[in-house]
């Protein structure tokens, strides 16, 4: 025969009732596994995916922050690998110019000349014309002067009748051969190389000398 099975019984010896199923089942609920007592799962779980959310937004701004400061230091250094670089892109910035048939030149005369800056860029303007002072000895012998004063680069000026260059800045005074006469400037004026080519005389020009120049 068959045992007819007894209901069980509480801790307290009643049977449990519908009710009482219930409470026990919300204590269960409430009890996690992690000791946390009173606190609902759906509320750690609400908890847990704010702190990701705002993981992400730490992320995403720290990425975003990183880039722009990455942009921002190569458009800093664009000008200064440029400014490191462009003497050798540019090579030797020295260049024969013509400045026109030799018989424009008479000789024993000086005379000045103007011409355009080999090196110049087409938004220079009248800023790229520059000048010197040519010297004709005859027989297609010259002396090309640089057009500044050795002191501090003014254009000077020469006076036929005391055949004389004079620096209207600060005074000082050059032979007709260029040499110094009296004054601040330390040395003569600066000579550009010459030649005659087909008739024509060209200078070497595209820098503006420096102390450190010898002729």
């Amino acid at each position: 025969m068959n045992e007819t099975p007894k209901p069980q019984r509480c801790c307290d010896g009643r049977e449990p009732s519908a009710g009482r199923h219930a409470d026990l089942r919300i204590h269960g609920e409430a009890s996690g596994p992690s000791g946390s007592a009173g606190t609902p799962k759906s509320a750690r779980a609400g908890d847990d995916t704010a702190r990701g959310a705002a993981g992400d937004r730490r992320g995403f701004l720290f990425g975003a922050g990183a880039a722009l400061m990455g942009i921002g230091g190569l458009l800093a250094a664009i000008p200064i690998v440029g400014t490191l670089f462009a003497p050798a892109r540019r090579g030797n910035p020295m260049r024969w110019t013509d400045l026109g048939p030799v018989d424009q030149f008479p000789a024993g005369t000086t005379r000045l000349a103007t011409f355009t800056s080999p090196n110049a860029a087409p938004t220079d303007g009248e800023t790229a014309r520059d000048a010197c002072w040519v010297r004709s000895l005859g027989d297609d012998r010259f002396q090309v002067f640089y057009v500044n004063c050795a002191h501090l680069g003014c254009p000077v000026r020469w006076f036929e009748q005391s055949r004389l260059f004079m620096c209207p800045c600060h005074g000082g005074v050059y032979y007709e051969d260029g040499s110094r006469a009296s004054g601040p400037p330390p040395r003569g004026l600066f000579t550009h190389q010459w030649r005659v080519t087909n008739g024509r005389l060209e200078i070497l020009a595209g820098l503006l000398p420096g102390l450190e120049e010898k002729t």
